[in-house]
């Protein structure tokens, strides 16, 4: 690598600190009221949208 081609720690950190993960929010369940993860279906009680909800394993 040339001397040319280096690129200081400030500059490289600089570029990469827009590359942290954020924390996923938590979505409240309109049917039990649970947190579940926004987009999915719900831990607790299986519903995902009106008329469809999924079987859970307590009520098998």
């Amino acid at each position: 690598m040339h001397p040319t081609h280096k690129m200081c720690h400030g500059r490289t950190r600089r570029r990469r600190s827009h590359h942290a993960l954020r924390a996923a929010k938590p979505a409240v369940c309109p049917n039990c009221g649970s947190a579940k993860q926004p987009h999915a279906a719900c831990p607790n009680c299986g519903y995902v949208r009106p008329g469809l909800s999924l079987k859970t394993s307590e009520e098998e």
